[in-house]
């Protein structure tokens, strides 16, 4: 845990509504979660950093200026995310903010795609979502708080060779949506954050999956950038500030809204012509999880899954 921020952190923090309060963020071990923990913490809230690296985990609290802690937890393990919560409360308090941000990656074709690969992306991404909630309700009860739930324009329209990510996070805006209308009567705001290309290790390969590629690059311009983790960071920040109940990550992405329904089509056409031009064994040559914080969590995953040797007696 950290200790307390100086006296200059404290005067740019203390016209925060968000001083004093406390946050948890999921999947904050690097990327998005870290930014936004950093975010947070400049904003004067003491932060619980959850995540399933953590030796990168403790690094990216002990980076931070305020008080802080880490709890290494798999969101798919609902007792682990009550003993979190328990451990997060005993310690800075009862959380005013959650963020659902953790979520994992695969991309290539479904059907080379492994069945508990595929699995373990909705798991973590919807269900873990949904475990969280559960594990940091009575917190935001108490403290008539604010979740954020983070997804994806993935939720606006689904992208052959990321199935398992778009229906996930299609998912988990559903489930926000409906969480919503059952806690606002008690005082607890829930918002869903739309990200679009951010600068993280999940979209470091994305150009080596040809259709995935060829998707954005028939993108507007504009809409191609790829924005930094500070950046959206920034914006959600702003977002958790105003309790709002939709964050878009670039905030153009609120203008695309009223289009959803053209984007399926529009989608499956682009990927209809691309998927012609390529061979299956180069589509299937590209299946696999995507970036570093993916591959550690299905690592972990399958060594907590492959049955073990029986132990030898004398």
């Amino acid at each position: 845990m950290r200790g307390i921020p100086g006296p200059g952190r404290l005067r740019e923090a203390a016209g925060s509504p968000l001083a004093g309060r406390v946050a948890v963020v999921t999947g904050a071990a690097r990327g998005v979660g870290a930014a936004l923990a950093r975010r947070l913490s400049d904003a004067g809230m003491l932060v619980a950093l959850t995540g399933r690296e953590e030796a990168t985990l403790r690094r990216a609290a002990a980076s931070l200026p305020g008080r802080s802690v880490c709890v290494e937890t798999d969101v798919t393990d609902q007792d682990a995310l009550a003993r979190a919560a328990r451990e997060i409360e005993e310690t800075l308090g009862p959380a005013s903010v959650v963020v659902a941000n953790a979520g994992i990656a695969t991309g290539g074709p479904f059907v080379h795609t492994p069945a508990d690969l595929w699995q373990r992306v909705v798991d973590v991404n919807l269900t873990g979502s949904a475990n969280t909630a559960r594990a940091f309700l009575p917190h935001l009860m108490d403290t008539r708080g604010y979740f954020l739930q983070i997804a994806s324009t993935a939720a606006f329209g689904s992208s052959p060779m990321m199935s398992a990510y778009c229906a996930s996070k299609a998912g988990a805006e559903s489930f926000a949506l409906a969480l919503r209308g059952e806690v606002e009567p008690d005082g607890v705001g829930v918002g869903i954050a739309y990200l679009h290309w951010t600068g993280t290790d999940m979209i470091t390969g994305i150009d080596d999956h040809p259709v995935l590629k060829a998707l954005r690059g028939n993108q507007p311009r504009f809409a191609r950038k790829v924005h930094s983790t500070e950046e959206v960071s920034a914006w959600l920040t702003s977002g958790i500030t105003r309790r709002a109940r939709h964050v878009y990550a670039p905030p153009w992405l609120r203008w695309c809204q009223p289009l959803r329904p053209a984007f399926p089509a529009l989608v499956s056409r682009l990927a209809r012509r691309e998927l012609r031009r390529q061979p299956p064994s180069r589509l299937a040559a590209d299946t696999g999880v995507l970036g570093a914080g993916g591959r550690a969590d299905f690592d972990a995953y399958q060594a907590a899954t492959r049955p073990h040797p029986p132990e030898q007696r004398p």
